[in-house]
């Protein structure tokens, strides 16, 4: 399922500011589910949705700071090395809060990269300098356009409460992360707007 989570980068702003349907989604609930009012949900109440999401955005959560890790020895663009030390702080975070609510849930977690971050492993480890840069900012280009796309979903029909609270935090980091893959893949292949990493610093800055 989670190959299939791609959209245009168009389509993920737009469902940046749509997507934020409902929380604890009643539609979603099973028949067990405790509730603390009408179309209320208790907290931590899960359902098929919620737990597929837990262990989808984990197991990219995972390859996302072995990657930033490998690019940040790797990397020979000092953008490239930013942005995956950016990968490595913020996902770092985001894993370590997944972490908390699906235990909370009772949500089991993969501990080693899927077979298809295992792939993207193995590839980038044949590679070095530009070649590795490349291949690196364009597969960050395709995880985060699958990790908006599952965000939105959870936030659409999960229905446990700080799941959902935890994806519509997350969408619009993510959706700039891909926003600044794109930059820097401009950049490396010579076409479109170019980003220079003192902007990266500045408005990391700011942030």
């Amino acid at each position: 399922m989670y190959r299939q989570l791609i959209a245009p980068f168009g389509m993920l702003v737009l469902l940046s500011g749509t997507a934020f349907a409902q929380i604890g989604n009643p539609a979603g609930m099973g028949p067990d589910t405790r509730m603390t009012g009408p179309g209320s949900p208790a907290p931590h109440q899960t359902n098929n949705q919620d737990r597929l999401f837990a262990q989808l955005l984990a197991a990219g959560g995972l390859a996302e700071v072995e990657f930033g890790n490998m690019a940040g020895d790797r990397a020979k663009a000092d953008a490239v090395r930013q942005f995956a030390d950016m990968m490595v702080r913020d996902h770092t975070d985001a894993n370590a809060k997944l972490k908390d609510l699906a235990a909370a849930a009772r949500i089991p977690l993969p501990t080693e990269l899927d077979s298809d971050h295992q792939v993207v492993r193995d590839r980038l480890d044949k590679l070095t300098d530009e070649a590795f840069d490349e291949a690196y900012i364009k597969a960050q280009i395709v995880d985060h356009q699958k990790t908006a796309q599952l965000l939105s979903w959870e936030i659409a029909f999960g229905e446990d409460a700080e799941m959902q609270r935890q994806a519509a935090a997350m969408l619009p980091v993510v959706l700039d992360h891909l926003r600044r893959a794109h930059e820097i893949n401009a950049m490396l292949t010579g076409a479109g707007v170019r980003i220079l990493p003192e902007a990266m610093a500045v408005n990391d800055h700011k942030r």
